[in-house]
């Protein structure tokens, strides 16, 4: 079965939340909400890619997805729903614009018009903040094609437009989401 526009996934670990932490033998849960985003599964695995699909994207790679893919909500009488991109059993259709990253033969690469910034710690400042990243500066972490065409590299340290940083985990690593549009210099 192909669609001809969407990848078809589903959820890794067959879950679509991720609201449990493993500490020693013991699993904790971290969120009961199914409104919390956090909690969410973000990682999904392509079951199958669209017809005449010829991109390096292959069944059984990783997608990083965005928050609502995999989330219920309620509908207007209170009734659990799933979200748009529910398919059937637990498979989800996502089109270009639903993930962000995808892993192929386990490396981490951008998608279409999104890249990965790692935030840096902050540096010693005069006035005192409740921040503990450097506000708009960061390392580029995984560049897109079009940054690296214009000479922007992994490790690269850039400044970003405001209210830019979406966050996510990524292997335990706290990374911004940003359009490569956001990128306003390189330093």
């Amino acid at each position: 079965m192909k669609s001809p526009f969407y990848f078809i996934v589903k959820p890794k670990n067959n879950k679509r939340y991720d609201s449990t932490k493993k500490i020693g033998n013991i699993d904790f849960i971290t969120s009961t909400s199914k409104e919390d985003h956090i909690a969410s599964n973000r990682y999904a695995i392509v079951v199958e890619t669209p017809i005449n699909y010829k991109g390096p994207i292959n069944i059984g790679d990783t997608l990083l997805v965005h928050h609502n893919v995999f989330k219920y909500y309620n509908d207007m009488k209170g009734k659990e729903r799933s979200g748009k991109s529910f398919f059937k059993d637990n498979l989800f259709f996502i089109d270009n614009d639903q993930f962000f990253l995808y892993k192929h033969n386990d490396v981490w690469n951008a998608h279409s018009k999104y890249c990965m910034i790692k935030p840096i710690p902050k540096k010693d400042h005069y006035l005192k903040t409740h921040e503990n990243n450097e506000p708009l500066v960061g390392l580029v972490k995984y560049p897109n094609k079009y940054l690296i065409s214009k000479g922007i590299n992994k490790g690269d340290k850039v400044s970003f437009k405001p209210e830019s940083e979406y966050e996510f985990n990524i292997d335990g690593e706290k990374l911004y989401r940003m359009f490569d549009h956001q990128i306003t210099l390189s330093l």
